[in-house]
Formats: C-alpha cells, structure tokens, sequence
C-alpha cells in the first residue's frame, strides 16, 4: 500500500511493494485553538502576569520567529499586544524583531503573510547590527541594537525537538534569532555541541540549553509565549519565564511526540515538507534526527531518503551559504568532521553535523528542484523515493521526521 508523506506545501505519494514497510507515527495529540489557549496561558502564566511586568510608558521589543518555523505569530503577537495594551502601552510603543539569526531576510509577502495586521510593527534583524550586553561562559553576548534600547523584552516560539537545545523555543528566539554571531559562533560551535548533553529532546543538563538561558537572562527576555505542535497541529500553548515555559511545553511534545522503534532497518523514508524543505539546509534535519536523536533505527550502513523540494536549492541566509560551502568543498564526511572540529563560521554548524551523520549513513534527497545541490554536498539526488530504496529493503517510513522522537 502506498505511503503519503509531505513534499513542500502537498504530499507525495511513494510504493515501495517489494520491502518490508514499517510507517513510524507518533501518538499526537488533540489540537487546540490556538488563540483559546495562548489568551488562557496569558492569563495564568509561570510567573506574574505580562500586564504586571510592564510600565504604561515602557517601550516594548518582541522577537518572533522567521520562516524556517510553523508558528502562529500572528495570533500569538496579537495575544501579546492586548495584554501590555492593558497595561497601558499603546501599539506605537512596540517594536517587533524577525529573529532571523543568519538565515535569511523574510520579505515584505512573507512578512504580511505571517504577522498579517502587525507587519506594519516588524523588521529583519542584522547580526550585523548589534551591541554587546555582558559575557557567559566568557563569550560576548550580542543583542539586536534596536532591541537593546527597549525597557521589555518578549519573545514567541515554537517548542519542538531541536537537534542542540534539546527543544527549541524560550529565550532562544531572542539570543539565537536576535543575536550577533558571537554567541551564534560558541553555542553552534564544535567545542560546546561536542558536550555530554547535548542532544535532541533533552533539556535538563543540557549545557547548550543552560548557554542560551544563560544569555536570555543577561539580555532580559522578560516573558516567552510558546507553542508546540504535532501532526494534527498545535497541541498547546505555555507563557511566562522562559525556563518554565520551555520545560512545560516539552513535556507535552515528549508525550505527544516518542515513538519506541526497534533496531536494523535498511532505510529509513522521512517526510519533511513545507517551510522546512525550502532549502537543503532545513531539510538535512531529517536525517540528522533520525541518525542522531535518542535511537538510531538504522543498521551500519542503512541510509536516510528524504523527499524535499528544495526551491531555495541549499538556501539563501550566511548560514545557509556556509554550510553549502564547506559541504561542496569536501572530500569526503570523515575528512570535513575532522577539519570542523578545529572550529568553524558561526552559521556552518549544520555542515558538522550532517557530516558527523555521513560518516555512518547515506542520505538520499529525492524529489527536489535542486538535484545539482543535492549531490555537490556529499549526499545522493534520486527523482523519487523509489528510485532511492533497493528492492527487498527493510524500511522504516516516519513520515512527520521533525516531529517525532525515536526512541
């Protein structure tokens, strides 16, 4: 029986009649509205309320994420914007920061299409531009200059498995969205990614988890307002400290999201889809959380298949172009590990974990508007699934990869 799994914003539709086929689904969950629940946790967060922390006069900067994440933020930043109106800030006062990173810029569509009446408030960062507030672990921490100069800082966020910070979300939309490449440069680099910890799904001592927080304090992210999702959609929301909100949230996502599998599959089938596999470097996740995760389900020398689209080929922002880089520079997965170890551009982290992946596993993207890309960064380009798995193959199909914890 044929499997559907995501291809850009449809589906794909893949036949595999002569292999042994697992399909991997994590429980999931019941959806909830999510303005219900974001106005509810508002009004009860983990901490005192937002409409308490604010001064009528305060000028307020929130950090929303870009469009590398499925977030509601316009809904979210809506919820936000009523609440310190509430305490007697008006609209005028609030500046909204797209937490980029060094991805690259949203335009003006995409920004309308994501923050629809507030697009008017908001602004790509540029790491470029930004002021050092303090040191942790004697790193500078840069902060967006615009932000630096509000009295409030809030953010937004998506809770969901993150391949470093155990999950994502918290004060890493600001440190990480709104930040220089300092902090960028030290929390993806290969002397703090290389500790004991640190790991998808987890959070407790997680020293790149216990980094980012560290941050967020010295730059004051007052208040988070967060979300996580499943397959059937979004599953709830948590705000107040970030702390509590992220630990919150990814108990939920945990329960919703774990999968027990077994061991020795010959290929492993993961869906992506839309906004994730825009570019390669979005949708190399799939197969670095697979291979990396918790449990790797593959035997020696099984291999990730990965439809994606690819329309931005390996992407477009500094750290998109890094990775492809030192990818299409290479010689081989074995040869680059070893080269990044040594250090690397803030941005190019992505490259040193997949080859970290490559070392043990073949990656086959299929499907894609950049095949060319596909095979320049050391990985396989197939026009479809089928043509990427050997008859006879034991395989295991997770069909919402980024969305699911093997364990």
């Amino acid at each position: 029986m044929p499997v559907e799994l995501p291809l850009g914003e449809g589906t794909v539709s893949v036949s595999l009649p002569d292999c042994d086929v697992t399909v991997c689904r994590p429980p999931g969950g019941d959806p909830v509205d999510v303005r219900v629940a974001a106005e509810a946790t508002v009004a009860d967060p983990h901490g005192p309320r937002l409409r308490r922390r604010v001064d009528p006069d305060d000028t307020i900067g929130i950090v929303v994420t870009d469009v590398t994440r499925a977030t509601p933020d316009d809904v979210l930043l809506d919820v936000l914007l009523d609440e310190v109106a509430a305490a007697g800030v008006v609209r005028e006062q609030v500046t909204v920061i797209l937490g980029l990173g060094l991805h690259r810029p949203m335009s003006d569509a995409e920004i309308e299409d994501a923050l629809g009446d507030h697009a008017d408030l908001a602004r790509n960062h540029d790491p470029d531009a930004t002021v050092e507030a303090g040191t942790v672990e004697g790193t500078p921490i840069e902060i967006n200059e615009t932000l630096a100069k509000t009295d409030a800082v809030l953010a937004t966020g998506m809770v969901e498995p993150h391949q470093y910070a155990g999950f994502s979300g918290g004060a890493k939309t600001v440190v990480v969205g709104a930040g220089g490449e300092s902090q960028i440069g030290y929390s993806h680099g290969p002397e703090l990614l290389g500790r004991e910890g640190v790991r998808l799904g987890r959070v407790d001592d997680n020293p790149f988890r216990e980094f980012v927080d560290a941050a967020g304090d010295l730059v004051g992210v007052e208040f988070s307002l967060n979300v996580t999702h499943g397959p059937s959609g979004v599953l709830g929301a948590a705000a107040g400290d970030p702390r509590s909100v992220v630990r919150d949230l990814a108990g939920a996502a945990r329960d919703a999201l774990a999968v027990p599998v077994d061991d020795g599959y010959d290929a492993v089938l993961a869906g992506v889809g839309a906004p994730k596999d825009a570019n390669l470097y979005q949708t190399t996740r799939a197969a670095t959380y697979v291979t990396l995760g918790a449990h790797d389900p593959l035997r020696e020398g099984g291999r990730v298949v990965v439809p994606a689209a690819l329309p931005e080929g390996a992407g477009e922002g500094t750290g998109e172009r890094r990775f492809y880089d030192w990818l299409s520079a290479a010689e081989s997965a074995e040869a680059l590990y070893e080269e990044m170890r040594e250090g690397y551009e803030p941005g190019a982290q992505r490259a040193f974990v997949v080859a970290r992946a490559l070392r043990d596993h073949d990656v086959y993207v299929t499907n894609s508007d950049s095949p060319e890309v596909v095979e320049a960064c050391l990985m396989h380009a197939r026009e479809s699934a089928e043509d990427a798995i050997e008859p006879g193959s034991d395989v295991l199909v997770v069909p919402d990869a980024l969305d699911t914890l093997l364990v």
